[in-house]
């Protein structure tokens, strides 16, 4: 595959669009400054063997659970102050969501990517605060938008100055509490700008467990390979210890311990995806 042409730094430890692998994962919510550095300490280590350019993540609140009643994360605050000392202690480049433009210019004070939630892809005043921060902005695809839609996003981001912009994909809207993803996106997509794939929200069941999102994480290895190997300039996957009592998503993470197994087979296929050669039509 050709190589994306606007490729840009993230930081002096990753470049996007380059040709090589990026993995932006972690913890869906941060619960304690201990999960969180446990899933560092263990992706990097893995990330150094297997040669992917890593970014931890983790959110200080997801605004967008199911239930009124549902955990969200740290707080602004607390979730800051968790993300800065991962990004300190590890020497990691970090990417949180925001939801408010008030967020925009504290967060990337730490973070050197600002996460657009794909329910606040359209959100004007939020994707122009995120690009005036000049830091990376990474929009996931709203499950209702059309993929050729997005660059209207993406401009809205590069209106600002700031080129430093990436699309997600993680799957549209198929009947009630489900997802499909539509492989012809990530091309479409990758016109406008560099796209990551969400392997973990793309087998989510949105509000699929009567209060709570459900998931079927055991089609994310299909997901990641088909991904891959139509071409994408890295994965999301969010993972924890132990998915069965993470307090967001877990039944759409992928375990900690299978992650190194799980990043051999997706680099594979990413592999695939950089070298083919599409032009036999």
């Amino acid at each position: 595959m050709k190589k994306f042409e606007n490729g840009f730094q993230i930081s002096d430890h990753v470049t996007l669009g380059s040709g090589d692998m990026v993995l932006f994962s972690g913890p869906c919510a941060i619960e304690s400054y201990e999960v969180c550095a446990r899933v560092a300490e263990t992706l990097k280590e893995i990330c150094l063997r297997l040669q992917i350019n890593y970014v931890f993540k983790a959110s200080f609140d997801k605004a967008n659970r199911t239930s009124v009643d549902a955990y969200r994360g740290a707080g602004l605050e607390e979730g800051l102050r968790v993300l800065d000392d991962i990004r300190k202690n590890f020497d990691l480049d970090v990417v949180t969501d925001i939801h408010e433009v008030h967020q925009a210019q504290p967060v990337s004070e730490v973070s050197q990517v600002l996460q657009i939630p794909a329910y606040l892809c359209r959100q004007t005043d939020l994707l122009v605060a995120a690009g005036e921060t000049g830091k990376t902005v990474k929009i996931k695809r709203g499950q209702f938008m059309a993929p050729e839609d997005m660059q209207y996003a993406v401009q809205k981001v590069k209106s600002t100055g700031n080129n430093k912009v990436c699309l997600t994909e993680r799957g549209a809207s198929f009947g009630y509490h489900n997802l499909v993803v539509d492989m012809r996106a990530l091309p479409i997509m990758r016109q406008y700008a560099p796209v990551i794939f969400d392997v973990t929200h793309s087998v989510q069941q949105p509000g699929g467990q009567k209060g709570s999102s459900g998931g079927q994480k055991e089609f994310a290895p299909y997901l990641a390979r088909a991904a891959g190997a139509a071409g994408v300039d890295g994965f999301f996957i969010e993972t924890h210890p132990n998915p069965t009592v993470a307090k967001s998503d877990g039944p759409n993470m992928v375990p900690l311990q299978h992650m190194e197994n799980f990043l051999r087979m997706a680099k594979d296929a990413f592999v695939l995806g950089q070298n083919a050669d599409n032009s036999c039509i």
